[in-house]
């Protein structure tokens, strides 16, 4: 009879603390659904893939380096252009003082020159005049042998020069500088639009981690409020204190302004996520994608094998090895000064008066010529050298630079890895803590409600359960993010970001 009535007595006692379990169980289940729901996947909503897209399209960084593409590009355009011959012309008019000519043939009497009205015989090849007869001559005056004046003088030009060493040592130097310095800013372009697409996709996932934090401390409330409706009837039945009570209402009222201060971080992070996207206010954001806890692809290959990817593929790396080219070939440009210029020139001359025509005589008349032009200036040597040193040091100043950002790039790779192993790591142990905390929190409730534990003793266990709901919700987050920065680190963005 004693072991009978022991064993109705304990299962009367132990019939609560099942039932609570059982309560318990349910709300652990509709906790993890209400976590989903809140954070699931809606039909054309936003992806991270998408976001970065658009961030990279509207980032102004890219378009600060586009606008430094243009000119770039521009100044290939002007060192293509330097291939053709110079083609120049020229009008000019002068008007000249006027002046009276002296003659060409002068005398003290002002006298005149004799001249024969007979035509001479010609004597071998010189027309010589022999026996001449006095009775022909004839007096002409000296004056008659004045050159006359134009004062008004009009001249049109037109030249072309042919810079023949230069098409070997100057220009296609100077235009394979520039095609290499355009080549260089496509990848700056390139790169600000990476940069942008990563920060984007980095910016959405911390949208979702404010939201998700936000429903974190929405249970961490509805726990307090619980917490507190226990704490109320203990005290009614006299098995808790008035302080009891008041730690209770004290701890909604932290549960409630961290619910205010996380819905602040909500918009805080949504109007950064618009401004990555360059998108109003006005226009509705919903997530395509959802924070569960499925498994994450793993990160394929060594790690020796991802640093060596990342330093050929990073789009900086191949801008410093257009610069370098660029540079060098402006070396050879600057060195060119040493040697002679050969170049071939014509003009076509249509002028009033024709200088080329005596005597000068007020009418239009063509002329041309045609040339080759030598020249060089010895002083024109050490500038040249010196200038050329100059710009070959840029360049192996920009070599170490390179291999600077190589062993930069080597240090981010490894930490981005690293990342990532630790927080797909993070995830399975979130996982389990928070099994836990909510293992601790469902048996110190029961153990509360039936006066085993005090309240302080529930309210760690509940501290510890929001703890681990942050914990879980990060490294969810995190093992996404951190995926984005390695895509980024080895230069696989290059799909958001194609120069």
């Amino acid at each position: 009879m004693r072991t009978t009535f022991l064993t109705a007595l304990s299962a009367v006692l132990l019939f609560p603390i099942g039932a609570f379990a059982q309560e318990e169980a349910r709300s652990a289940a509709s906790e993890e659904e209400a976590f989903n729901e809140a954070l699931k996947a809606e039909p054309g909503g936003l992806t991270a893939p998408a976001v970065g897209k658009r961030a990279g399209e509207t980032s102004y960084q890219a378009k600060a380096a586009q606008e430094a593409l243009r000119g770039a590009a521009a100044r290939v355009d002007a060192a293509f252009y330097a291939f053709l011959p110079r083609l120049s012309g020229l009008f000019s008019y002068a008007r000249l003082s006027e002046f009276t000519p002296p003659s060409v043939f002068t005398s003290v009497s002002g006298g005149a020159l004799v001249a024969s009205s007979e035509p001479c015989n010609p004597a071998g090849s010189i027309p010589v005049c022999l026996n001449p007869d006095p009775s022909k001559f004839v007096l002409v005056p000296s004056s008659a042998f004045a050159f006359p004046l134009v004062f008004n003088n009009w001249n049109l030009q037109a030249t072309i020069v042919v810079p023949i060493t230069d098409y070997f040592l100057r220009i296609n130097e100077n235009y394979t500088a520039a095609t290499n310095a355009r080549e260089a800013a496509r990848y700056d372009v390139a790169t600000a639009r990476a940069v942008s697409a990563s920060d984007g996709e980095v910016a959405f996932y911390n949208w979702l981690r404010a939201r998700g934090a936000l429903i974190v401390a929405q249970l961490a409330l509805q726990d307090q409020k619980t917490h507190l409706n226990d704490t109320k009837n203990l005290f009614t039945v006299g098995n808790a204190s008035q302080v009891d009570v008041l730690r209770g209402e004290t701890a909604v009222s932290d549960a409630e302004l961290a619910v205010v201060r996380t819905q602040n971080l909500v918009e805080l992070s949504a109007k950064q996520l618009r401004v990555a996207m360059h998108i109003e206010d006005s226009v509705p954001m919903a997530s395509g994608e959802t924070i569960d806890a499925r498994a994450l692809p793993p990160v394929q290959g060594s790690l020796a094998t991802l640093i060596a990817e990342a330093q050929s593929s990073r789009f900086e790396v191949r801008s410093l090895d257009a610069n370098i080219e660029a540079v060098k070939a402006q070396s050879r440009f600057l060195r060119a000064g040493i040697y002679p210029q050969v170049s071939a020139f014509g003009d076509l001359i249509y002028a009033n008066p024709n200088q080329r025509v005596f005597p000068q005589t007020e009418t239009w008349f063509p002329t041309w010529d045609l040339g080759a032009r030598l020249t060089w200036s010895p002083n024109d040597i050490p500038t040249s050298l010196a200038n050329s040193a100059d710009a070959a040091s840029r360049a192996a100043g920009l070599e170490a630079q390179k291999q600077v950002m190589r062993d930069g790039i080597a240090i981010e790779v490894t930490q981005a890895y690293q990342v990532v192993q630790a927080a797909d790591f993070a995830v399975q142990s979130t996982e389990k803590q928070l099994t836990s905390a909510r293992e601790a929190v469902r048996g110190a409730r029961v153990l509360f409600k039936a006066g085993r534990v005090t309240s302080t003793t529930l309210t760690d266990a509940e501290t510890e359960l929001t703890r681990a709901r942050l914990s879980m919700l990060n490294a969810r987050i995190d093992a996404r993010t951190a995926r984005v920065r390695l895509d980024h680190a080895l230069g696989r963005d290059t799909k958001l970001a194609t120069p």
